[in-house]
């Protein structure tokens, strides 16, 4: 849905596979410079997003890797031989001056970027970027992510992916 301000839209899951689904669905529309930013609680979806939407980019070039979490890496790469993305998890920083050493700003521009625990960026966090906030619902194993974005080509991109939006 189109609001004055951007997109917003709602999505449920009810199993992790119709989550690695619209991960799969997004992964081929994705381009350079592009920043999906990762939010919900321990257990929410993120990880697992992240990695289902990394496998298909990958295997879209015929690749395939195993995709740990960045939890104690705090970043990993991955390139199809056109591009990278890189996968970041800052749970453990305190501050955008540790965001900085980890040379995400210039991979903002570069690289298509998934950052889980994004509220780390502050004043760093890019214009434009598609929000996916990701949370458990009172129905077991069920999800639901909530995504926003300032920019309303995300609108357009979800909807070429991902069907009805």
């Amino acid at each position: 849905m189109l609001t004055g301000g951007g997109y917003h839209h709602e999505f449920r899951f009810g199993s992790a596979q119709e989550t690695a689904a619209f991960a799969a669905g997004l992964a081929p529309l994705l381009r350079a410079g592009d920043t999906i930013l990762l939010q919900g609680g321990l257990g929410a979806g993120k990880t697992h997003f992240a990695r289902s939407l990394i496998q298909a980019w990958l295997a879209r070039a015929g690749l395939a890797e195993d995709v740990p979490s960045p939890t104690f890496t705090l970043v990993q790469t991955y390139c199809d031989g056109e591009a990278e993305i890189w996968h970041a998890d800052l749970y453990r920083l305190t501050g955008p001056d540790e965001v900085t050493e980890l040379g995400l700003e210039e991979a903002f521009g570069a690289a298509i970027c998934l950052i889980e625990w994004p509220d780390r960026l502050k004043d760093l966090t890019p214009e434009g970027a598609l929000t996916l906030r990701f949370a458990m619902t009172s129905v077991p194993g069920e999800r639901m992510a909530v995504a926003t974005s300032a920019d309303r080509r995300w609108a357009d991109v979800l909807a070429k992916g991902l069907g009805d939006v």
